[in-house]
């Protein structure tokens, strides 16, 4: 479907890139922590991401991949596992940065489809990708607590900046 519509093999490739991506931080999430209430979050929307992705590669032939996807793998798994060593603020605090990220990346390419033809049934794919990525952050930001001190403040500007580079990156390999 992203063949069909002109100028989007990149977009999509680099959403299919942060699903892989995102299906490994809640594993990463589930290898470290042994909190319940962060495995319950991190399984249930383990499972999301999981439909996200199967999605995308109905999306995407294997052919117009990102061949960075083992590296986006090895850092989705540590995105997930690092902050578990911290505890679970670090943990929501690091899905609310992912997920804000994924929010402003999604909206960005849902402007660019019109409602019609093929680029609105890729629209409504996105909007409705979007929509539970933003319920990923809001669940993880009220979770999580308000203010943050500088090191989960750095680490959650990391990993948008990271978020940020993964999608230029993938959109063109």
């Amino acid at each position: 479907m992203a063949a069909d519509v002109p100028g989007l093999v990149g977009d999509i490739r680099s959403d299919h890139a942060g699903e892989t991506g995102a299906v490994m931080i809640y594993r990463g999430i589930l290898a470290g922590c042994r909190d319940p209430a962060v495995r319950a979050f991190a399984t249930a929307h383990l499972a999301t991401e999981q439909q996200h992705l199967v999605l995308m590669d109905a999306l995407l032939p294997e052919r117009d991949r990102s061949v960075l996807l083992p590296i986006w793998r090895v850092a989705g798994w540590l995105t997930g596992f690092l902050p578990t060593l911290a505890g679970p603020q670090a943990v929501y605090a690091t899905i609310d940065a992912v997920e804000t990220f994924v929010d402003h990346h999604y909206e960005e390419q849902i402007r660019k489809l019109s409602t019609e033809g093929p680029g609105g049934a890729l629209r409504a794919i996105l909007v409705s990708c979007q929509a539970d990525e933003v319920h990923h952050r809001d669940e993880a930001r009220e979770l999580g607590e308000a203010r943050h001190g500088v090191l989960l403040r750095a680490w959650s500007w990391a990993v948008g900046f990271g978020s940020a580079s993964a999608v230029s990156a993938a959109r063109r390999i």
